[in-house]
């Protein structure tokens, strides 16, 4: 008996029943078959000893492929357990190991590893390397393979979870390893080493050229809090040696650019203990954070947005009525209790509270579209182990809105909200890319809505944007959304903003409006935060800039350097001549080196070295810290180029360019 599957060309090829992978490779081409080192079925990456299904979609992974890094990187967290249970033996027990964005990890208990054990760590990995192990697949009976992990409750586990179809893991990360039948799981052994792994894999670990351990921190088991805490330990691999000196010097610049460290030096911001993920902002993180809102008011001005303010206290039924409930408290996402038999909660987002404004009211065609905006802090519990400085919070402040649209509006208005995230991304010097992401599993509403939804989305970004990325599956509960991406200086991916088109919840709260027709109608609500949340938006700028804020943004602009004590009376009158600047004055009595030297350890765009011969000209001589320099600068032109850069946003400063 024979099956179809679908090639990424689109053409259709018969195969025989129990095919796998590989088999479709070699019926397409014997070179192919031979080159042949993973595939994706459906978008998923899988072995290639995975059996294919009629209809499946196939492309085949060969070390060509961009996925082949992938599959390099989970023989290479093979290759780190391999080298742990030679060096420590039973004291160790290994739990899971996938593969990451830039490398893998693996989750170990029962041994206190240090920075410093990394080097034998790395010696025995380089010995199973020169070693050329093949990497074989092998099927064990499930008894077999309880018995294996006899003295592992972890595996155990996984394997308990498969036989009764609650397997929560994925092909990468050997925690979900059923195939072909519920009697058979999937082993990969190379050489004396064997794990419980679906895989995929290379062929031998003779092809992880070079790779690196890089830092030890902690995870709770299955990611959940009331478990076990296991030591994490991540690495990466390449295929060559240049390719890691990249990674690495990549991320010697990253750790250089540490928004924590940056913030910390530059006295922005703290996350306290006593309050994890939720972010205080000192008084020049402050500044930056209310020159970013009023830049953000004034781009929403120009969309025509109206700004509002709701609680961050309401009662849970708020969110059953439009879905939110279901999709945040049930995954323990949303802080909620009980209290005089009444469920409250915190919002995780801003939209229910703007549908009750808009449904506050009768509603006419005629005013539509109604946009409300808000700074809205939300509060979502995200695992402790995930928290991470400005980047992942509990307490967040999103640049909020929501418009809400006849249908004949649709396409107008997302595209004009794509111009305008191109135009502001572009003013912070980011590259932008965009995600349009499909209905996912969990969606709500019927068929022909999502249709014409992503419909509406599609057009708007082929018309504005032009190529993109298409993640299926990855949508909201209630609606498509265009994702955006930005790379920064050094070249990483950020996800910040989004623009989510809905047809659900206007129906799940009851929103209507009155038609031309006399009848009433629901509206259609476009979700959107430009720059995402206020947090994540300023750590990764901080990182971005690598804390040389454009004049604009940055706390103190100008910082005035007397030469000397006799000069500090001139340097007050200056700074009250420019007090429509952030301006301070160095009075300590330093030299003037360490003087400049301090300002540009605090980042500061110019300074003002003012000393007898300014004084006596009444002139200025001005540094930026760039340490371009120009003397005999009058105190009119400075301030009028410092208004100027600052009105332009200006992402350097270009008073000496």
């Amino acid at each position: 008996m024979s099956i179809e599957v679908e090639l990424p060309d689109g053409s259709i090829l018969e195969v025989d029943e129990n095919s796998t992978v590989e088999d479709v490779a070699y019926e397409i081409g014997k070179g192919l078959g031979d080159d042949t080192v993973a595939g994706k079925i459906d978008g998923e990456l899988v072995a290639k000893e995975e059996e294919v299904s009629d209809g499946d979609e196939i492309e085949i992974v060969t070390e060509d492929s961009d996925e082949y890094i992938d599959v390099l990187r989970h023989s290479a967290a093979h290759v780190f357990a391999q080298a742990l249970k030679r060096i420590y033996g039973d004291e160790v027990k290994l739990t899971i190991g996938p593969w990451t964005d830039e490398g893998f990890y693996y989750d170990i208990e029962g041994l206190e590893l240090e920075q410093e054990d990394f080097e034998e760590i790395e010696e025995e990995m380089r010995k199973i390397v020169e070693e050329h192990l093949e990497i074989k697949h092998e099927k064990l009976s499930r008894e077999k393979a309880e018995d294996f992990f006899e003295d592992n409750e972890y595996k155990r586990q996984i394997l308990e979870e498969e036989a009764s179809n609650e397997g929560q893991g994925s092909s990468q990360d050997g925690s979900s390893a059923s195939e072909l039948s519920e009697d058979k799981v999937s082993f990969y052994k190379q050489g004396e080493f064997k794990d419980l792994c679906k895989g995929p894999h290379v062929s031998s670990t003779g092809e992880i050229e070079a790779f690196k351990l890089l830092e030890i921190a902690g995870a709770y088991w299955r990611g959940d809090e009331e478990n076990e805490m296991l030591t994490r330990i991540y690495g990466t691999a390449f295929p060559g040696e240049k390719d890691l000196e990249d990674f690495m010097e990549k991320r010697r610049e990253a750790e250089k650019r540490d928004h924590r460290r940056i913030g910390q030096e530059m006295d922005l911001f703290s996350v306290p203990e006593h309050a994890p993920g939720a972010p205080h902002y000192h008084r020049k993180g402050m500044i930056i954070r209310r020159e970013l809102e009023e830049y953000i008011r004034e781009k929403n001005a120009e969309l025509g947005y109206e700004e509002v303010w709701t609680p961050e206290l309401n009662k849970a039924n708020l969110w059953k009525k439009t879905g939110h409930y279901e999709a945040f408290k049930e995954d323990g996402e949303m802080f909620a209790w009980e209290q005089n038999d009444e469920e409250y909660g915190l919002k995780p987002m801003n939209c229910a509270n703007h549908s009750h404004i808009f449904d506050s009211n009768t509603r006419s065609y005629k005013e539509l579209p109604i946009k409300l905006s808000e700074f809205g802090t939300v509060n979502r519990n995200e695992q402790s182990g995930e928290l991470s400085g400005l980047l992942r919070v509990r307490v967040m402040t999103q640049d909020d809105g929501h418009a809400y649209l006849r249908k004949d509006q649709i396409e107008e208005e997302v595209k004009a909200h794509l111009e305008k995230i191109i135009e502001m991304y572009d003013e912070f010097g980011f590259d932008v890319n965009f995600i349009m992401e499909t209905k996912p599993g969990k969606a709500q509403g019927p068929d022909e809505l999502w249709d014409e939804a992503e419909s509406s989305l599609e057009n708007a970004m082929d018309e504005v944007v032009g190529e993109y990325e298409v993640k299926p599956e990855e949508g909201a509960f209630y609606g498509p959304k265009i994702g955006v991406e930005v790379e920064d200086a050094i070249g990483r991916e950020w996800q910040l903003g989004t623009v989510q088109l809905d047809f659900v919840i206007p129906r799940n709260y009851g929103l209507k409006y009155q038609g031309e027709d006399n009848k009433e109608h629901y509206p259609v609500m476009i979700h959107r935060a430009i720059l995402g949340s206020i947090e994540r938006f300023m750590g990764v700028m901080i990182e971005h800039f690598a804390g040389d804020f454009p004049t604009w943004l940055a706390p103190e602009q100008v910082r005035i350097l007397p030469v000397t004590d006799e000069n500090k009376e001139y340097a007050e009158k200056i700074r009250e001549e420019l007090s429509d600047l952030r301006i301070g004055i160095e009075d300590r009595s330093w030299t003037v080196g360490k003087k400049i030297q301090a300002a540009h350890d605090d980042n500061v765009p110019y300074m003002l070295i003012l000393g007898d011969d300014e004084e006596e000209t009444q002139n200025l001589s001005v540094r930026d810290r760039k340490e371009r320099e120009e003397d005999g600068v009058g105190l009119e032109e400075f301030r009028k180029a410092l208004k100027k850069e600052t009105e332009e946003k200006k992402l350097e400063p270009d008073f000496l360019a």
